[in-house]
């Protein structure tokens, strides 16, 4: 249950998890797209979460995805991260907004 209050923003504190209030651990441009790495602590562990966002007709879309995978470390999740969101660009690229 913790899990789902963490993944949809419920619960308290500012260190709940919850993307929304996500600290960035990198920003990338890639493609003419933007990627980030956020922090999602889930006790011990960083879950892979991040973002891929572009301009498209003066508007700013932003997709955020997490997965299940949890790492040790920041520094971990960061590059995970990272890695997920150019794979999403590469896959799927302006489709990502639709």
């Amino acid at each position: 249950m913790s899990f789902l209050k963490n993944l949809f923003g419920g619960g308290g504190g500012g260190d709940d998890g919850a993307p929304g209030a996500a600290r960035v651990l990198e920003s990338i441009e890639y493609k003419g797209f933007t990627v980030r790495a956020l922090e999602m602590r889930v006790g011990g562990e960083f879950q892979l979460c991040g973002e891929v966002a572009k301009e498209i007709d003066g508007e700013t879309k932003v997709h955020k995805f997490i997965r299940a995978d949890r790492l040790p470390s920041a520094d971990a999740a960061k590059g995970a991260s990272t890695a997920k969101g150019c794979q999403l660009v590469d896959e799927q690229g302006d489709k990502l907004f639709r």
